[in-house]
């Protein structure tokens, strides 16, 4: 199959296996506030991401191009949404334009209908700098992510094989290019020990792409004939994972992705650690099935219900909603418990 018509079935399967409730929010609840003493107008969710200014900490996580002309009108479509919303966008992994100039156009986009907008290019860990210096020149990227997918590869049929040397190629992209470059998962999560062991390399920035969201695997396994189920349930669910990530040794932005799709769900992520959270197929099943004023209308909708939450909490911006007290229970517990992280430590601190 070709890789346009791979990038399809991705988006197809994605929207035919959805996003099944398996993040671990459900196991964290906020300590009520009885007297936040702040009023809804006090709470500005400006943020910053590493060296990226946001007018929001939602943005746009990478889902499409390079399957010409769908693939063209979604990204045209969610440019769109996120310059109307102010949003950053991370576009889907452009090696299939970089091997088929073809196929430049379903990238472009972006920057065309979104010119003065936060685009984030992206390509997998088997890029190396020069491949890197031509998507952030494709799109004019003020960012680049490098996904993680070594599940979805060995689940991928035509997928690959071999995986040494990531680590030092990313070293090499960080210290070459002359933007910021987040790390990403891409649905199976990240522990602490790879966490920091990207930052022993000089990454400063990663998005953890938790278990519960878009499930790869699946995807993979639905296109192949030899199906390799047992990884269907593999990976750290997103809540587990922002908990290890902002555990590592070392300090660095977190961005949290994987199964968001409310505003208590992005509260919970920012409270655990996280700077930002990224929304893709909760997105895209809105914009394909409902529309464009539709995401719209639920962006809006999510960061109004966000500056509630955070009005209730007491917390001012996104800094304070980080250090809100928690209590977590059930499975994500007992994970970090075992993963020998005190989750007193969420419960026993206040907002400054």
């Amino acid at each position: 199959m070709s890789r346009s018509g791979r990038k399809w079935d991705h988006i197809r399967y994605a929207l035919e296996t959805g996003q099944k409730r398996l993040t671990a929010f459900d196991d964290i609840q906020f300590i009520h506030q009885s007297l936040p003493n702040i009023n809804v107008s006090d709470v500005s969710i400006h943020q910053k991401i590493g060296e990226l200014s946001l007018s929001s900490p939602i943005f746009i996580n990478a889902m499409t191009g390079g399957g010409g002309e769908k693939t063209y009108s979604l990204n045209k479509q969610l440019a769109m949404v996120a310059r109307d919303a102010g949003l950053a966008i991370a576009v889907g992994s452009q090696m299939s334009a970089l091997k088929d100039k073809s196929e430049r156009y379903t990238y472009e986009v972006v920057r065309k209908e979104n010119p003065s907008g936060i685009l984030i290019a992206n390509l997998g860990s088997e890029a190396t700098p020069d491949l890197a210096k031509a998507a952030i020149e494709m799109i004019e990227a003020n960012a680049l992510q490098i996904h993680l997918n070594v599940i979805q590869e060995l689940a991928m049929p035509e997928g690959d094989r071999e995986f040494s040397g990531a680590l030092r190629r990313i070293e090499k992209i960080v210290k070459e290019v002359n933007v910021p470059v987040i790390v990403k998962e891409v649905g199976f999560g990240m522990c602490k020990e790879t966490v920091e062991t990207l930052s022993s390399v000089g990454v400063s920035v990663v998005d953890v792409g938790g278990f519960g969201g878009t499930n790869f695997a699946e995807i993979e396994n639905k296109r192949s004939d030899e199906s390799k189920a047992f990884f269907n349930q593999w990976g750290i669910p997103t809540a587990i994972s922002i908990s290890e990530a902002s555990h590592a040794s070392m300090p660095l932005t977190i961005i949290g992705s994987g199964g968001f799709s409310s505003s208590i769900d992005i509260a919970k992520g920012i409270a655990l650690g996280a700077s930002a959270v990224g929304f893709a197929g909760y997105f895209l099943k809105i914009l394909v099935e409902e529309g464009v004023d539709s995401l719209q209308e639920e962006i809006s909708s999510l960061h109004h219900g966000l500056k509630i939450i955070m009005t209730a909490l007491g917390a001012k911006s996104i800094l304070d909603l980080q250090g809100a007290p928690l209590m977590i229970s059930g499975q994500m517990h007992h994970w970090l418990t075992q993963r020998g992280i005190d989750t007193k430590t969420y419960s026993q601190r206040t907002i400054k």
